[in-house]
């Protein structure tokens, strides 16, 4: 399955974004999935993922600001992205994940990015 994120762009601090991610391909409401992000010069890091039931995972850094959903039916993933901070601006990707219960222990499946979208939080 290949997915493509959007929904970014410039915003100010304490703003909102939703981004969203399409799957093209089949099985979708069988992936676990997630968002990651990578701020310049830094590691890409996940930030939050859903299972195929819907059990959301967070990095505790976006708890309670970010939140990850799905809709099975028009196979995507949204992040909503509320009270966004400068340290929030990164490139935005989504992935298919193994979903765990412990945050730390979820890894990307798939090996496709994309291009990613870009949120940029001005101070």
């Amino acid at each position: 399955v290949q997915l493509q994120a959007s929904g970014g762009g410039l915003v100010q601090a304490g703003g909102s974004l939703r981004l969203s991610c399409a799957a093209s391909g089949s099985d979708f409401s069988s992936l676990s999935l997630g968002w990651y992000r990578q701020a310049p010069g830094k590691q890409r890091e996940l930030v939050a993922a859903i299972s195929t039931t819907g059990n959301t995972n967070y990095r505790d850094s976006v708890k309670g600001r970010l939140t990850i959903s799905r809709d099975n039916a028009r196979n995507t993933v949204y992040l909503q992205m509320n009270s966004l901070k400068p340290e929030d601006t990164a490139v935005y990707y989504c992935n298919t994940v193994w979903y765990r219960a412990g945050f730390h222990y979820i890894h990307n499946r798939g090996d496709y990015w994309g291009q990613g979208t870009l949120v940029t939080v001005s101070s």
